[in-house]
């Protein structure tokens, strides 16, 4: 690579950088998106989506990545595949370091490093995602019309979807390590008194098993006793991990476990850096206000750029 210096430079290929690539292509910003893999991130991993905007039948992640960087690169979206491992944002302009030893420079940065689910680690976990095992009930949920699902967790989000899967399942059974649920109170009054959501306590789900799909779990409460649970689905629920390794976490004053806060124009505490997606401090994590938050991040981003002192 000869050319080091960009006017922006946008980190991550998920639907925040993405759609942050397709604004600065759009707006001829000399920028350069990095992405250490395929583009799509998350959505990648998504067997179907169907509560995109624009899409009345549904399609497959794979193929709704694939239309978002094809309209990217219909207006010259340039990329590198480079993974970057750390950043110097202080200077003027910013540094990036690739994992090559190779070093970028650009007067504006969009983070849109976005984030990964928490995993059991348990077997079956990874052969059945995307054919019964899941990480978001608000898209998945109504594949699950009139059938038995599990949800795992006992925090806000774990009982707040399981609450939304009853307006579809048949039955959702909640399975909780403890005997009692982190949720705040009026949360976990609402699951109480849904009729189609009962529990099982103390207990850890240890093997997701099945055929085409899953079919089953297999249990261990505490007292070490096993026991097996017959669902069409599951939902592991118990949070997210930010994709920050190569981030000055301090300066962008992290929070929530990692994950960058921002104001609502997308701007982190350290000028002309901005951040975009799963990787906000946020409480929604959807496929369509990551691609708000990217669109955002270049127009706050342009702005920045057309008043730096020349």
């Amino acid at each position: 690579m000869n050319k080091t210096h960009y006017e922006l430079i946008i980190l991550g290929s998920g639907p925040a950088g993405l759609a942050a690539g397709l604004y600065a292509a759009r707006a001829r910003i000399d920028h350069l998106l990095i992405e250490k893999g395929a583009a799509g991130g998350q959505v990648l991993l998504t067997d179907w989506v169907d509560n995109y905007p624009g899409f009345p039948d549904g399609l497959t992640g794979f193929e709704l990545a694939e239309k978002m960087e094809a309209h990217a690169r219909r207006f010259g979206l340039n990329t590198l595949t480079a993974n970057v491992v750390s950043m110097d944002l202080l200077q003027t302009p910013k540094q990036l370091t690739l994992e090559d030893g190779e070093q970028l420079s650009c007067n504006a940065l969009i983070i849109c490093s976005g984030a990964r689910p928490q995993r059991l680690g348990i077997p079956g976990e990874i052969e059945f995602s995307g054919k019964g095992v899941s990480y978001c009930a608000t898209c998945d949920a109504p594949f699950y019309r009139d059938m038995h699902v599990a949800v795992v967790g006992g925090g806000n989000t774990a009982v707040q979807e399981a609450s939304h899967l009853t307006k579809f399942a048949s039955q959702v059974t909640l399975i909780h390590r403890r005997d009692s649920l982190r949720a705040t109170k009026v949360v976990q009054e609402r699951a109480f008194a849904n009729n189609k959501i009962d529990f099982i306590w103390d207990s850890q789900v240890i093997a997701i098993e099945g055929g085409k799909g899953v079919e089953r779990l297999r249990l261990r409460d505490t007292a070490g006793k096993e026991t097996t649970l017959a669902v069409d689905g599951i939902f592991i629920l118990i949070g997210v991990i930010p994709n920050n390794e190569m981030l000055p976490l301090q300066l962008l004053k992290a929070e929530d476990g990692g994950f960058i806060p921002t104001d609502t124009e997308t701007r982190t505490a350290v000028p002309g850096v901005f951040a975009a997606g799963d990787i906000r401090s946020k409480e929604m994590r959807q496929i369509v206000n990551a691609a708000g938050e990217g669109a955002t991040a270049v127009l706050a981003a342009e702005y920045y750029l057309n008043n730096l002192t020349p």
